[in-house]
Formats: structure tokens, C-alpha cells, sequence
């Protein structure tokens, strides 16, 4: 198996980057492959414009999708667009390891989203959910958090964690077709001991060894849906 790892935490020494590290070991003793964008250290640029097409279908008004896929079909994105893409079309297994900053994920992430998860390839048209154009590949999300465990859930202060990340989870990964695999998260991590950042490890490698067994989280199929995505009558 291919894994690519994509990473976004500012600090080398910090635990998500531990967990990083700790995920490309641990998929390597096991014979995978493992290539990984770690995005702070990259400088990999966030923000997406006109910069990312060397080739414009429309020189006068920018339509960010369409002019994805017009460069993606004439191979004129931009290098460090297009050296991601070639990571991602590797990869059989996508990871995505970062802190939870404002119920979301870091901004360099969500860069590295909108830029590198471009219509043409990973979606367009009525090619999303399981027809997505990551279908056939898995996904998961390995986050941190400031909080502490008793505060994410049904009827706590945050809500659950599953639906405050429903804009990566479904939005995006499971958008875009990948079979996304349950979670790991690792709470109050700023303010524990070592040994209870050494236990969370341990659980994070437990969870990396048994992803072969676990069902993907529950995803729309456009089969239960008609032409203009109305429900069809159960």
C-alpha cells in the first residue's frame, strides 16, 4: 500500500508531529510505502489565485474550478500544485495529521485542500460521494486538541467532534469519493503528562494497526438519489 501523510503543525517537536512520525514508522514496518507532505516545513502556499494556472481558459474573469481543470488537462498547474497531485493519484491511503484550531484545521491545511483536491480530478460534474475521483482509496484524519475528552460529545459544551469536523470528514474527503476510516483523536494534549502523551501513542498505533478491519464512516450514495440529486421514494 501507498501512503501519503499530509502534516500541518508549525512546531518539529510538537505531539502532532510525534503522531506524524509515529504513523510513517509504524506504516513502514508494515511494508507500505510512505511519502509526506509536511506543510510548514514545505512553505507550502495556502492561498489559492490566478498564480496556480500557467494556462487560462478564461483571461478575463477567474472561475477557480474550471480553471483547475483546464490545467489539469493541459498539465499546466502550477510545480508545487502538480507535485501533490502526483502524491495523491500514488497514494492508496490519504492521512491528515494537525491540530483542531477553531473547529477546523490549520489554514496551510485547508490550502493544501483547496489548491491540490482540484475539479477535474477529485470531482466535477456528478463525480462526487462514490463517484468521487478518490474512490477506491481511504482517508483518515489523526487531530489534537487543547480540550479535554469529558467537553466533545452528545450534550457537552463543544457538541461532538465527528460533526464539528463534518466539513473535512464528509465535506471533503468523503466528497471527493475517499472510504474514510474512523478518527483518532488525542485530547488536552498541551497540558498532560509524558506518560499520558506516551499512552495516547500507544492508542494511536493500535488504531494504525487495525485500520484494515474497520468500516468507513457512513457516506451518501448518489444510487439513492435521481438525476438532480432529489431523494428517490425509499
Amino acid at each position: 500500500m501507498n501512503v501519503l501523510i499530509v502534516h500541518a503543525h508549525p512546531e518539529p517537536q510538537s505531539f502532532t508531529t510525534s503522531m506524524k512520525d509515529l504513523a510513517a514508522a509504524t506504516f513502514k514496518e508494515s511494508g507500505n510505502a510512505v511519502q509526506v507532505s509536511d506543510l510548514y516545513a514545505m512553505r507550502f502556499n495556502p492561498v489559492a489565485t490566478e498564480c496556480d494556472f500557467t494556462s487560462r481558459s478564461n483571461p478575463d474573469y477567474l472561475v477557480y474550478a474550471l480553471e483547475q481543470r483546464h490545467n489539469y488537462d493541459s498539465g499546466s498547474l502550477a510545480d508545487d500544485i502538480s507535485a501533490e497531485i502526483d502524491k495523491l493519484k500514488w497514494a492508496d491511503m490519504l492521512v491528515l495529521t494537525f491540530p483542531v484550531f477553531w473547529y477546523s484545521t490549520p489554514a496551510i491545511m485547508k490550502g493544501w485542500i483547496d489548491r491540490v483536491l482540484i475539479s477535474g480530478l477529485a470531482y466535477g460534474g456528478k463525480r462526487f460521494y462514490d463517484r468521487g475521483g478518490m474512490r477506491g482509496k481511504r482517508a483518515l484524519i489523526a487531530a489534537t486538541l487543547g480540550g479535554q475528552p469529558h467537553m466533545f460529545g452528545p450534550a457537552t459544551v463543544h457538541g461532538e467532534l465527528e460533526v464539528m469536523l463534518r466539513h473535512v470528514l464528509q465535506g471533503t474527503l468523503g466528497y471527493v469519493g475517499f472510504d474514510v476510516l474512523p478518527p483518532f483523536f488525542a485530547y488536552h494534549v498541551p497540558y498532560i503528562s509524558e506518560q499520558a502523551r506516551a499512552n495516547y501513542l500507544d492508542r494511536f498505533q493500535d488504531h494504525l494497526m487495525r485500520l484494515d478491519y474497520m468500516e468507513p464512516m457512513q457516506m451518501p450514495s448518489l444510487d439513492a438519489f435521481d438525476d438532480v440529486f432529489r431523494p428517490l421514494p425509499q
